[in-house]
C-alpha cells in the first residue's frame, strides 16, 4: 500500500475534512506524544530536580552544571544529517535508534561517580548523548508524517503531538522528585532510562504499526510540495523563523532549568518549589493546545506574537514578585505559555512556509541553531545567578528576549499554501 498524504483530492468528499484527517492520522499523533513525552526534553524540564544532588555529590556549582549542559548542546549540529536520513530512509529507523540511545545516555549519567570520578566531562558527555537522541524524539521525526496527514487540523495535531512532553512533566515531576529524595539522583536517571527504552519505545512502535509510511519506491517517485533545504536556507523567512525559536529557547529553557532553585530563593520549601515544574508543564500544554487551535483559524504570526508578549510580562513580574506559592504558580504558568507554543509553532511554520519535500532536513537545519539559544539560556541563567547572587537580572533579560521574539513573528511574511495559492487567514 502506497503513502498518500491527505492533501490528495481523492480523499473522501462526503465526510468533514478534519474528521477524515483525524481518522487516518491519530496513531501518528499518539506516537509523537509518546516520543516527545519520554524524550530528552523531559530531562531538560526536570533537570533542576537533579541539581542539588549533583552539587552535593561532586561539588559543582549551578553555573558549572549549566555551562556543561549548555556546551554539550553543540552536538545538535548533527540534526541536519539526521533529518536528511529521515527524509531519505524514513522515520522509523531514526525513532528506534534515538530511543535506544536515550536509554544508554541515562544509564551513563546514572553511573557517574561510581568509581570516585568527579570530572564534569562525564556529565557533559551524557548530555551530548541526550542531544544526539533529541531529533528522533522531536517534530523532526514526527512532524512530517503529521503534516502529511493533516492540513485543516495541522496546528492542533502538532500541538497534541508535542504536548506529550508537558503531560509527562506533570506526571513525572512529583514521582521523580520522590524517587530522588528516597533513593538518590542515580535512581532518578535509572528511572528515566527505563521509561524511555523499556516503556515508551514498544508503545511507540505499537502506535505506528498500522501507519503506512512511504516505501523506498514511493520516496523515489515522491512529488511532495515544497522547496529544497538549500532553497529554504536562502529564504529570509527561514532565518526569521529560526531567530524567533532561538530567542524563545534562550528565555524559556534557561528559566525552566533553574525553576526549582528560583522557587527556593523566592522563599518556597523544596517540595513547594517542585510544584512550579507542574505549573510550568501545565502552561506548556495550555500554550500548545491554545496556539494550535488558534493558528488553524487565524493568521498565525499575530497569535504567536501575543503569546510571546504575555510570557514576557510574566518574566518581568517574577523578577520582582513577592514570596507566595499561589502567586508564583500563576506567574510561572503565564511565563511557560510561550515555551509550549514554540514547540508547536516551529514545526507548523516549517511545514507551512516550505512544504514537505525536505521537511525533516529543513527542520534539522533549524534545530541546532534553535538549540544554541537553549545553550545560551541555560548557561546565562546559571552564570548570571553566580555573578549577581539572584535571578532578577536573568528574568529581566528573558523578558526583553521574548519581546524580540514577538517582533520576529510580527515581521515574518505571509506565504503560499501547500497548493501554491496564497493563504487567507
Amino acid at each position: 500500500m502506497g503513502y498518500t498524504p491527505l492533501t490528495d483530492p481523492a480523499a473522501p468528499a462526503d465526510a468533514p475534512r478534519t474528521l477524515t484527517e483525524w481518522r487516518h492520522g491519530w496513531p501518528v499523533v499518539l506516537a509523537a506524544m509518546l516520543g516527545s513525552g519520554f524524550g530528552p526534553g523531559l530531562y531538560q524540564n526536570l533537570s533542576s530536580l537533579f541539581t542539588p544532588g549533583l552539587e552535593a555529590t561532586f561539588g559543582w556549582s549551578r553555573g558549572d552544571i549549566a555551562t556543561a549542559a549548555g556546551l554539550a548542546l553543540g552536538s545538535a549540529v548533527a540534526a541536519p544529517l539526521i533529518g536528511r536520513a529521515a527524509d531519505r530512509f524514513g522515520v522509523r529507523p531514526v525513532i528506534v535508534a534515538s530511543m535506544l540511545l536515550l536509554g544508554v545516555a541515562y544509564l551513563w549519567l546514572a553511573a557517574m561517580g561510581m568509581n570516585g570520578g568527579r570530572a564534569i566531562w562525564r556529565y557533559q558527555l551524557g548530555v551530548v548523548l541526550l542531544v544526539l537522541a533529541l531529533p528522533g524524539t522531536s517534530s523532526l521525526a514526527y512532524g512530517k508524517p503529521i503534516a502529511a496527514r493533516f492540513v485543516r487540523g495541522r496546528g492542533m495535531a502538532l500541538a497534541l503531538g508535542t504536548s506529550g512532553l508537558a503531560l509527562a512533566t506533570i506526571v513525572a515531576a512529583p514521582l521523580l522528585g520522590a524517587t530522588i529524595a528516597r533513593f538518590g539522583w542515580q535512581a532518578g536517571f535509572a528511572a528515566l532510562a527505563g521509561g524511555s527504552a523499556i516503556l515508551a519505545l514498544p508503545l511507540i512502535m505499537l502506535s505506528l504499526r498500522a501507519v503506512t509510511f512511504p516505501t523506498k519506491a514511493d520516496r523515489a517517485h515522491a512529488t511532495l510540495p515544497g522547496t529544497s533545504a538549500a532553497a529554504a536556507r536562502r529564504d529570509r523567512r527561514f532565518w526569521i523563523m529560526v531567530a524567533s525559536a532561538w530567542l524563545i529557547n534562550a528565555a524559556t529553557t534557561g528559566f525552566v532549568t533553574q525553576l526549582v532553585p528560583i522557587g527556593i530563593e523566592l522563599g518556597l520549601r523544596p517540595p513547594q518549589a517542585a510544584l512550579l515544574l507542574t505549573s510550568f508543564a501545565s502552561s506548556a500544554i495550555a500554550g500548545r493546545l491554545l496556539v494550535g487551535w488558534l493558528v488553524d483559524r487565524l493568521r498565525p504570526q499575530p497569535v504567536a506574537a501575543a503569546f510571546a508578549i504575555l510570557s514576557a510580562a510574566a518574566f518581568v513580574a517574577l523578577a520582582f514578585a513577592p514570596a507566595g506559592l499561589a502567586l508564583l504558580l500563576v506567574l510561572v504558568f503565564l511565563a511557560g505559555l510561550m515555551n509550549g507554543a514554540e514547540n508547536d509553532l516551529l514545526p507548523f511554520f516549517a511545514a507551512r512556509l516550505f512544504g514537505l519535500r525536505a521537511y525533516a532536513e529543513i527542520y534539522g537545519t533549524a534545530m541546532p541553531i534553535a538549540l544554541s539559544g537553549t545553550a545560551v539560556g541555560i548557561i546565562g541563567f546559571g552564570r548570571l545567578h553566580d555573578f549577581t547572587g539572584s535571578y532578577t537580572a536573568a528574568l529581566t533579560l528573558g523578558c526583553g528576549v521574548l519581546l524580540l521574539a514577538a517582533l520576529c513573528f510580527l515581521v515574518l511574511p505571509d506565504q503560499t499554501g501547500d497548493d501554491g495559492a496564497r493563504v487567507a487567514r
